[in-house]
């Protein structure tokens, strides 16, 4: 495959364990179908379960015509302003596939960090009823969608006790005066 920005063959790269595209010219990475949301996973497993599905919000963008070519189907790639995390991705709406330019895949994590950091309790309340009805109905595998779940109630306790440290000290009061024997 040739780079779409600088038509280089893209060499092979992995993220974690995912294997991508990547070009040793411009640094940018080619993403075919669902590797972006696995390399995302790899990067930090507290995100699995913050969907960054490009085509399942339509909502939250505006795909503008690019000037680019998908190195993958030939296809145009259109370009995104994808949800709140400030980065343009190139998408092909032919074959699904994703290129970031040099660093978007980190300002990608970063802005979902930042987002999972900053959800209050009430948030969290409200994604964890969301992942607990994807356990059932979800596209991954049931484990894939128990573990995403898991992750959410992780986040909601910490954030409760972040928002209600007394509630922490009480907590930790109770379990001193009455130890597990």
């Amino acid at each position: 495959m040739k780079c779409p920005a600088c038509s280089v063959t893209l060499d092979s790269k992995s993220i974690q364990d995912i294997a991508v595209d990547e070009c040793p010219r411009c640094m940018g990475t080619w993403f075919q179908d669902d590797e972006l949301r696995k390399a995302k996973d790899s990067a930090d497993s507290d995100l699995n379960w913050m969907d960054f599905e490009v085509w399942k919000h339509t909502d939250r963008f505006k795909a503008v015509g690019g000037t680019l070519g998908c190195p993958k189907c030939s296809g145009s790639l259109v370009r995104i302003n994808y949800d709140n995390t400030g980065v343009e991705i190139d998408c092909c709406p032919q074959c699904k596939g994703i290129w970031l330019d040099k660093g978007e895949f980190k300002k990608i994590t970063d802005a979902l960090t930042d987002e999972l950091l900053t959800k209050s309790f009430s948030d969290y309340v409200k994604a964890s009823l969301e992942e607990a009805k994807e356990v059932l109905t979800g596209p991954e595998s049931f484990l894939s969608e128990w573990r995403d779940f898991l992750t959410v109630c992780r986040m909601m306790n910490y954030r409760l006790f972040t928002e209600n440290p007394k509630l922490l000290d009480t907590m930790a009061a109770i379990q001193r005066a009455n130890p597990i024997q």
